[in-house]
């Protein structure tokens, strides 16, 4: 199993102004900080993921996101409002996709830096 997930950003105050909004509406929380770098995971607990200053960062290419866990539909929702409200880009509205199954409920966004994420509540 993975211990976490880092991506490089070329703005850490932008990126953590969003992921505080996007992984905050998913329970996530900032739990760790340098000048660098910041980590988000459940509160009180270690980093699934983190966000590093990289000046020349850029994200993969197409077939790559990162999902995340959501605890509820209207967590997906919230997801999707907050990562929109905060520089993200609409990848794929918050809904149904039972291409992938039945009770497959997602959003996608692209973050300021062009990584493309998801949530889902199965």
């Amino acid at each position: 199993m993975l211990s976490h997930l880092s991506f490089g950003v070329r703005d850490l105050v932008r990126a953590m102004t969003f992921y505080d909004a996007a992984l905050g509406a998913l329970g996530l929380k900032r739990v760790w900080q340098s000048d660098r770098s910041a980590g988000y995971g459940p509160p009180g607990r270690n980093d699934i993921f983190a966000v590093f200053q990289k000046p020349d960062a850029s994200p993969p290419g197409p077939g790559f996101h990162l999902a995340f866990f959501a605890p509820s539909r209207s967590a997906v929702d919230a997801f999707y409002e907050a990562a929109l409200a905060t520089g993200g880009s609409d990848e794929g509205r918050p809904g149904l996709r039972p291409q992938y199954h039945a009770n497959y409920y997602a959003a996608f966004v692209k973050d300021p830096d062009g990584y493309k994420i998801e949530a889902v509540h199965q």
